[in-house]
C-alpha cells in the first residue's frame, strides 16, 4: 500500500470523531461550536477525499487491510477498505455534498435547542459516517454494516422531531420497509459465502465463473432486493415521500448525497455478477422504468414543495436502475453523481423558501417569491433547468447517455423514458412557477417576512448552482468530442470485464452519430415543450377551490399505492397481531398461566382450614392417614 494512502482511514474516522463529541458533549456545547465540529470534521474528510481521489486518477489504487473482522477455519473476512475509481469518486459525493448541508443546517436549525442542536449534527455525522464505510469497504460484510448504519440514521433523523407522531410513523415506515430490502442481501450474502467460502469483493468477481447460472441470477436478485428498498423503487417505495417529515437539510442528504444512492452503488461495485444475469438485468430495466413513470406521475399533482421533489427523486433513481439495466454502469454513476448536485440544490433551495415562509410547504401558498429571494430564485431555476435536461446543464449528459443505452437495448425503454423526461421537465416548471412568480398567495404576515436567506444558506446554493451548470462537463459524448467522456475513462477498469459483455452484445446494433444527435433533439425539444407548456399554465397561477375528479384524484392520491398496502399487509398484520395478543396470548397462554397460580392459590385456602386446633381432629386425621396407606399397601 502506497505510504500517501495510509490516511484513508481518516476519511470515516474523523465524522465518527464528530457524532462522539457531539453526542456524548450535546449539553455541553454551543451551538456555534457544535455546528464547527460538526461541518468541520467533513470538511476535512472532504479535503482527504479530493487528495485520495488524484492519487487514484494517477493510477494508485489500492486496498488497505486493517484487522480480521472474522477468522474462523471456513471464512475470513477482513476488516478492508478498497480504494479505487468508484469508491474514491462516491468520497467526493458524500464529502463533499455532506460539507454542503452541514454548513447550511448550522442556520436553518438555530432555532433549535443546545442539546437538540448537537445532537442533530451527531446523526448528521454518524450518518455521513455509515455511508462512508458503506462505499469504503472492501467485501459485502462491511459494506453491510454501512449499509444498516445509513438505515439507523435515516430513522434517527426522519424522526428528529419525535413529538409529532406523524414523525415517528415515517420514521418507522422507512425503518421497517428497509428490514424488507436488507433481509434480501443479507441472503444474497450468505449465498455468495455458502457457495464461494467468502464475500471479499476481489475474490467473488474473480470466482464468479465457479457459480451456476442459477447461483448468480438468485444472489443478484436478493441483491436487487436490497437496492429496492434502500434506493426506493417498487414496491419499497413509499417509505422516501413520507421521509420529508425529517429537517429539509436531512431530505437533501438523503436523497442526494446518502442512503438512497446506495443501491446504485452496491450495484455498480457487483457489476460483472449482474452482467452475467441478463434476467435480473431485465428485472432491474423493467423496474426502474416503471418506478420512474409512476413516480413522475405522482409528482404532476403533489403541491407540497418537498413531496415533488422527493417522488422527483424516486423517478431519478428509477433512471438510474434502468441504466444499470441495460448495462450502462457509467451512465448510472454518471447520473448519480449530478442528481447529487442538482437535487441537493433544489431541496435546499426548497429549504430555503419554507425558512421565508415560516415553515409553509404548500405552493398554493406561495408565488411571486423571486422579489424577495433573488439567489434562491436564480440557484433554483438553474437546477430546475438541470433536473429538466437542458443542455448545456448537467442532467442533459447524464440523463440522455442513460436513454441512448436504453435505446440500444430497447427501443420502447427509450420512449417510455423519453415520456418521463418530458413529465419532469412539467413538474419541475410547474413547481419553480407556483412558488417564484405569479402574485403572492400567502398571508400578509407571511409577506411582511419574506426575505432572502443568511450566507450559510446561500453560499451552499451558489457552490451546488454552478455544480449543477457545469458538473456534467465530464462527460461529454463522444459524439461532440471523441475524446471527451472523462468520467467514463475514468471508470474504465471498474466496469472493464462488464463493457467487454456489453460492448459484444451491442456492436451488432450501435448508435450512429445521426441516430444519437436524432434521440437527443427529440428529448430536448419535448422537456422544452413540456417546459413552456408548465410555465404558461402556472407562472400567473391563482389559488382557487376545486375538486378533483376521476384520474387526477387518482393521481393526487399517490394512485392510492398506500392505501392498497393498508388494506393488504398492514391491517391483516395487525388483524393477526391482534388475535395472537387478545386469544392467544391474554386468553391461552395468559389463562392457563393465570389459571395454574389461582389453582395454587385456591387449594391453598381450603388446604389451610385443615388448621383447626382442635387435638381430637388432628387424631382423627392421624388415624384416616394410617387406614389410607393401609389400604394403599394392601393393595400394592
Amino acid at each position: 500500500m502506497s505510504n500517501t494512502l495510509q490516511i484513508v482511514w481518516l476519511i470515516p474516522f474523523l465524522p465518527l470523531i464528530g457524532f462522539l463529541i457531539n453526542g456524548l458533549g450535546r449539553n455541553q456545547l454551543s451551538k456555534s461550536l457544535a455546528g464547527i465540529i460538526g461541518s468541520g470534521v467533513i470538511l476535512i474528510s472532504f479535503l482527504i477525499s479530493l487528495f485520495v481521489f488524484f492519487q487514484v486518477k494517477n493510477g494508485n489504487t489500492h486496498v488497505a487491510h486493517y484487522f480480521d473482522f472474522i477468522n474462523t477455519a471456513s471464512l475470513k473476512v477482513g476488516f478492508d477498505f478498497q480504494i479505487d475509481q468508484l469508491s474514491s469518486l462516491f468520497l467526493l459525493i458524500i464529502t463533499g455534498i455532506g460539507f454542503l448541508i452541514h454548513v447550511y443546517s448550522t442556520s436553518y436549525m438555530h432555532e433549535e435547542a443546545s442539546n437538540n442542536f448537537a445532537k442533530y449534527f451527531a446523526y448528521l455525522n454518524l450518518f455521513v459516517f455509515s455511508m462512508l464505510l458503506l462505499v469504503m469497504g472492501g467485501n459485502f460484510i462491511i459494506m453491510f454494516i454501512g449499509w444498516e448504519g445509513v438505515g439507523l440514521c435515516s430513522y434517527l433523523l426522519i424522526g428528529y422531531w419525535f413529538k409529532d407522531n406523524a414523525n415517528n410513523d415515517a420514521a418507522n415506515k422507512a425503518f421497517i420497509m428497509n428490514r424488507i430490502g436488507d433481509f434480501g442481501f443479507l441472503l444474497a450474502v450468505f449465498w455468495m459465502i455458502a457457495k464461494l467460502h467468502t464475500a471479499d469483493y476481489g475474490l467473488v468477481f474473480k470466482n464468479v465463473n465457479e457459480l451456476t447460472a442459477f447461483d448468480i441470477t438468485g444472489i443478484t436478485l436478493l441483491l436487487f432486493v436490497g437496492a429496492t428498498g434502500k434506493s426506493a423503487q417498487i414496491p419499497l417505495y413509499t417509505w422516501l415521500p413520507d421521509a420529508m417529515a425529517g429537517p429539509t437539510p436531512v431530505s437533501a442528504l438523503i436523497h442526494a448525497a446518502t442512503m438512497v444512492t446506495a443501491g446504485i452503488y452496491m450495484i455498480a461495485r457487483s457489476n460483472i455478477l449482474f452482467t452475467m444475469a441478463p434476467f435480473t438485468q431485465s428485472v432491474i430495466a423493467a423496474i426502474g422504468l416503471a418506478t420512474a413513470v409512476l413516480a413522475a406521475t405522482i409528482a404532476l399533482k403533489q403541491n407540497d414543495i418537498k413531496k415533488v421533489l422527493a417522488y422527483s427523486t424516486v423517478s431519478q433513481l428509477g433512471y438510474m436502475f434502468l441504466g444499470l439495466g441495460v448495462g450502462a454502469y457509467t451512465g448510472a454513476v454518471f447520473h448519480v453523481m449530478t442528481h447529487a448536485f442538482f437535487k441537493a440544490l433544489l431541496f435546499l433551495g426548497a429549504g430555503s423558501v419554507i425558512h421565508a415562509m415560516g415553515g409553509q410547504q404548500d405552493m398554493r401558498n406561495m408565488g411571486g417569491l423571486k422579489k424577495y429571494m433573488s439567489i434562491t430564485h436564480i440557484t433554483f431555476l438553474l437546477g430546475c433547468l438541470a433536473i429538466a435536461g437542458m443542455p448545456p446543464f448537467s442532467g442533459f449528459f447524464s440523463k440522455d447517455e442513460i436513454l441512448a443505452a436504453a435505446f440500444e437495448k430497447n427501443p420502447v425503454y427509450w420512449a417510455v423514458g423519453v415520456l418521463t423526461a418530458f413529465m419532469t421537465a412539467f413538474y419541475m416548471f410547474r413547481l419553480y412557477a407556483m412558488t417564484f412568480h405569479g402574485k403572492f398567495r400567502g398571508t400578509h404576515e407571511e409577506e411582511h417576512h419574506l426575505h432572502e436567506s443568511p450566507l450559510p444558506i446561500t453560499v451552499p446554493l451558489i457552490i451546488l448552482a454552478i455544480l449543477a451548470v457545469v458538473g456534467g462537463w465530464v462527460g461529454i459524448p463522444k459524439v461532440f468530442m471523441p475524446n471527451g467522456h472523462r468520467l467514463e475513462a475514468f471508470l474504465e477498469p471498474i466496469f472493464a470485464q462488464s463493457n467487454l459483455k456489453v460492448a459484444a452484445l451491442q456492436e451488432a446494433h450501435a448508435l450512429s452519430n445521426t441516430t444519437e444527435y436524432a434521440l437527443m433533439a427529440v428529448s430536448v425539444i419535448g422537456a422544452l415543450i413540456a417546459l413552456l407548456f408548465a410555465w404558461n399554465k402556472f407562472s400567473k397561477y391563482e389559488k382557487i377551490s376545486e375538486e378533483e375528479t376521476g384520474l387526477a384524484k387518482i393521481i393526487n392520491n399517490k394512485w392510492y399505492v398506500d392505501e392498497f398496502y393498508n388494506a393488504i399487509i398492514v391491517k391483516p398484520i395487525q388483524s393477526m397481531a391482534g388475535f395472537f395478543s387478545n386469544v392467544v396470548e391474554k386468553k391461552s397462554i395468559d389463562g392457563f398461566v393465570n389459571g395454574v397460580g389461582k389453582a395454587v392459590n385456591y387449594g391453598s385456602r381450603q388446604i389451610r382450614l385443615l388448621q383447626t386446633g382442635q387435638v381430637s381432629a388432628y387424631m382423627l386425621m392421624m388415624v384416616a392417614a394410617v387406614l389410607i396407606l393401609f389400604i394403599i399397601q394392601l393393595f400394592l
